[in-house]
């Protein structure tokens, strides 16, 4: 058993990336995963096939127990309510104006069920428009029917 955390990981993971003036892009592209899956999971929300852990922690030069920290299933646990970072809160902003419309659609489109956030991909992009560019947020995720029984 290690002694290092989920949290010990993650901030010498932030310090190293800091300190070699890295990008998320970079360091997926080096682990060969795509940044919102590298981000997350760094940030402690999914679990690092062994493969990937060991390619992080060797790019970033980290100790070798982080690779086995970055494997293990983590606990995802929100402490806020609403968080007060203007970027997450209008995320939060977004979801509580268009959830109850995108709920409708995805009923219409598939029947009674949801998204999955687990069988998921997402990218995020930069669009160049004259009035300001804009950020374009796409999500795929699996689509899971309701059981009855």
């Amino acid at each position: 058993m290690t002694d290092m955390t989920r949290e010990d990981v993650t901030a010498m993971i932030l310090t190293a990336k800091r300190q070699a003036g890295l990008t998320w892009e970079g360091i997926a592209e080096a682990i060969g995963m795509s940044p919102v899956w590298t981000h997350s999971a760094a940030m402690g929300m999914n679990a690092m096939p062994s493969d990937k852990a060991e390619a992080l922690t060797a790019h970033l030069a980290l100790p070798q127990e982080a690779a086995l920290v970055l494997q293990e299933s983590p606990t995802k646990v929100w402490t806020q309510a609403v968080p007060t970072d203007p970027c997450i809160y209008r995320l939060y902003e977004i979801v509580g104006v268009y959830g109850p419309t995108i709920k409708a659609l995805i009923h219409e489109k598939f029947g009674d069920g949801i998204m999955s956030a687990i069988d998921f991909d997402m990218q995020i992009s930069r669009v160049e428009n004259p009035k300001g560019d804009r950020v374009k947020i796409e999500m795929s995720g699996k689509y899971l029917s309701y059981n009855a029984w």
